[in-house]
């Protein structure tokens, strides 16, 4: 119990100081997409969902625990026109109390064309973003689980090139038998080991809070998730011309998702994020702006998740995951 205490401790005065002194610009913000379609048909954010699903594990490391041995996870998602992005990951029990994972997130954003300032063109040019990440899990006691990730960033725009270390630190409490779960995530600790010039910027820190709680005998989970606590500021975030007032302020940090669960080999997902909502509508675009959907199968080891979310005004996203326990 006193190792218990202590790991809670050091966990919280961890995100209070990480929370001090964040500005507005960031770097590496492709670890903001999700990287599972039962997270984008939730609205994008869900770090508390209790699944045998190995995709959530980029969320919220803690979420490891849940997942099955030798469970194999790809995940495909169509993003800006002409962009495409995915993950796969593999995640192995390690002893009574632990399990480990090994992942992989890209982003493609195809050719470009380069050109001089008289419209001549040099050729293409290619953007990616990459990250590799170690993962690891401890049960803390029965209804306690705390994890941490460690990640290596690369991106390369053109001639221009940029490498980043950092950490998520996840905790996570379950009640099975009320089937509750709430969360905690310090995502995105760390920083540029190579800047892309002279300056360095700050990765895109994220301290999250979440619940998932089921409807008693009812089919029916409820999940709501709070995203970037430690900026509050609306400078930060909003439109200077068009700044939301008072509760939406509060509202444009909130992330909420249904699912429907007829059977246990069968879900319906539908979420809605405040702030994609808000930045849609401020970029012209109106329709379905915030809303997502999505649905899943469960047979035996083979899992199959299916989304779609609207996270830019050129094109939909769609995205899919694939998962199976060998």
């Amino acid at each position: 119990m006193k190792t218990f205490r202590l790991v809670i401790l050091s966990f919280v005065m961890l995100l209070c100081q990480s929370a001090r002194g964040q500005e507005s610009t960031s770097v590496f913000n492709f670890l903001n997409l999700p990287t599972s379609a039962h997270t984008t048909a939730l609205g994008g954010r869900n770090i508390s969902l209790i699944e045998d699903d190995a995709s959530l594990i980029f969320q919220n490391p803690a979420l490891l625990a849940s997942v099955s041995d030798n469970s194999l996870n790809l995940n495909f998602m169509t993003y800006m026109r002409g962009s495409k992005t995915g993950s796969a990951s593999f995640s192995r029990i390690a002893g009574e109390r632990g399990t480990w994972g090994v992942g992989v997130q890209f982003v493609g954003y195809g050719n470009m064309k380069e050109t001089l300032e008289t419209g001549e063109e040099l050729g293409d040019v290619r953007a990616l973003d990459m990250a590799i990440s170690g993962m690891y899990s401890y049960s803390l006691s029965e209804r306690w689980v705390g994890a941490a990730t460690g990640k290596i960033i690369y991106s390369k725009y053109a001639d221009y090139t940029s490498c980043g270390l950092a950490v998520d630190l996840g905790l996570n409490y379950y009640d099975e038998e009320h089937d509750f779960s709430v969360s905690a995530v310090a995502a995105n600790l760390g920083g540029q080991v190579k800047a892309f010039g002279e300056d360095h910027e700050r990765l895109p820190f994220n301290l999250q809070l979440g619940f998932t709680k089921s409807l008693g005998h009812a089919p029916i989970r409820f999940s709501v998730t709070m995203v970037d606590i430690s900026r509050w500021s609306s400078k930060y975030y909003y439109h200077v011309s068009k700044k939301p007032k008072g509760g939406s302020i509060l509202m444009n940090h909130f992330c909420v998702g249904v699912d429907i669960i007829p059977t246990k080999q069968f879900y319906v997902a539908a979420g809605f994020n405040f702030r994609r909502a808000y930045e849609m509508k401020a970029a012209g675009s109106s329709h379905a702006a915030g809303l997502s959907a999505g649905a899943g199968l469960n047979i035996k080891k083979f899992k199959l998740g299916l989304a779609y979310a609207k996270y830019h005004v050129s094109a939909p996203t769609l995205s899919v995951s694939l998962s199976y326990s060998l």
